[in-house]
């Protein structure tokens, strides 16, 4: 199989978040070209009824997959894959879907002290996928779940150039950490793509230190797991399309969109 015969990857966030996994996937699959779709007319997704964004990311894909064929589609979303992950497969069955969820288990195996806390949006918090994680694979710690209504949001700015305050940014991480019969919070996991772009101010406003868990490589290294590597292959060069469904982005995100190697391609509003 030659290059031009490789089918590229498809990465899917609700806004830029999922770039922290395009940037950790391009490392692992360096023959491969990507396409990266944000669903920036419907972000944020944590306020959506449930029904009615499933129908709206199950008919997206429908119009994506008809369109790009890729070999894989990557939902680098938390509140989009544990929520529509399962319908996704039903109804695309011919596809390969490599989902986000937040990084409960891993989280479970390395914390000390036992009190972990997820750090999510609200539509990830109230999902039974996410109840279920903990009960399947933390029911000897305490978990804490923090639904930020405003985190996503402020992170999209934040990645923008936009200014953050200090305050603003502490009161959205302050329920994280709990402290209980001489023990902390020792690990918080950034169950929200967009967080690990902001994680570097969460860990100065920390009232102590603690492991923010990014999932990203570990989703990389499962979308490797599933496209097979070529012999022969070489790097490619040059840069990708980044598909806005509002077909609107404005000059921040395009220049951003350059910073990552992404070119935005030039259709219509998908939303």
């Amino acid at each position: 199989m030659t290059k031009t015969e490789l089918k590229p990857i498809l990465v899917f966030d609700s806004g830029i978040g999922g770039l922290t996994v395009l940037r950790e996937a391009r490392v692992l699959m360096p023959e491969r070209h990507f396409i990266y779709v944000a669903d920036d007319a419907g972000f944020p997704y944590g306020g959506w009824e449930e029904g009615a964004l499933k129908e709206r990311v199950i008919a997206l894909f429908g119009r994506l997959l008809a369109e790009h064929d890729p070999e894989i589609c990557i939902i680098a979303c938390n509140t989009a894959f544990t929520l529509v992950g399962a319908d996704l497969r039903i109804v695309y069955p011919q596809m390969t879907f490599v989902g986000t969820v937040p990084a409960i288990k891993p989280a479970a195996e390395r914390t000390r002290s036992g009190l972990v806390s997820v750090l999510a949006t609200p539509g990830t918090v109230k999902r039974a996928y996410t109840r279920d994680l903990i009960q399947s694979f933390a029911s000897q710690c305490h978990v804490r779940l923090v639904g930020s209504e405003n985190l996503a949001r402020m992170a999209e700015a934040y990645i923008r150039g936009e200014a953050l305050t200090d305050d603003a940014v502490r009161a959205e991480i302050a329920p994280c950490f709990v402290e209980v019969g001489g023990k902390r919070t020792d690990i918080v996991v950034l169950a929200c793509t967009h967080y690990p772009f902001v994680a570097n101010v969460f860990r100065r406003l920390a009232p102590w230190p603690v492991d923010w868990l990014d999932p990203a490589e570990a989703i990389a290294r499962r979308a490797r797991s599933l496209v097979p590597l070529p012999n022969g292959f070489e790097p490619l060069n040059g840069e990708d399309p980044a598909i806005f469904t509002s077909g609107k982005p404005d000059f921040a995100t395009r220049r951003l969109m350059q910073g990552f190697g992404l070119k935005v391609a030039a259709v219509g509003s998908l939303g």
